[in-house]
């Protein structure tokens, strides 16, 4: 049974880390849609759901899986 909290909310250094890639990186495709927008926790801190990380990430698997890589 999956016992993560959907609404759970990752630190810039958790995505950076668990999804690894650099932070331009995830940056430059936030802004063109192919990774989740984050969302505004103050003035200068932002976040991701876990939810959309996580969907991301099985997305890749299985587009990986798909082309055979």
């Amino acid at each position: 049974m999956d016992t993560r909290n959907p609404t759970r909310i990752l630190s810039s250094k958790e995505v950076f880390a668990r999804v690894g890639l650099q932070r331009t990186s995830i940056y430059q495709m936030s802004k063109t849609g192919q990774f989740p927008a984050p969302i505004a926790l103050g003035p200068r801190r932002i976040g991701w759901y876990e939810s959309d990380v996580e969907q991301w990430l099985a997305s890749r698997a299985i587009a990986k899986a798909y082309v055979g890589g």
